[in-house]
């Protein structure tokens, strides 16, 4: 995973949601883009690393990275597959 900031296409807010409804929120997101388009989700959810983590090496769709952003957020960035 790189630590830069990749272009995103969209971007979603699950702050404040817990697992899964982060994962939930992306995948529906995802089935809404190209092949190659990247996502950026904003979580705060303190597992949320170790979900999208899981997540993508289960779907095939690549982390690109995982970064913080503010004090609790953390943006999690995912390109289709």
């Amino acid at each position: 995973m790189s630590e830069d900031i990749p272009r995103t296409d969209q971007e979603i807010d699950a702050r404040g949601l817990n697992c899964p409804l982060p994962i939930l929120r992306t995948k529906k997101a995802l089935a809404g883009l190209e092949s190659g388009q990247v996502l950026a989700v904003l979580t705060t959810d303190p597992h949320a690393d170790r979900d999208f983590q899981a997540f993508c090496q289960q779907t095939g769709n690549a982390l690109l990275a995982q970064q913080t952003r503010g004090d609790d957020v953390r943006v999690h960035y995912v390109r289709r597959r």
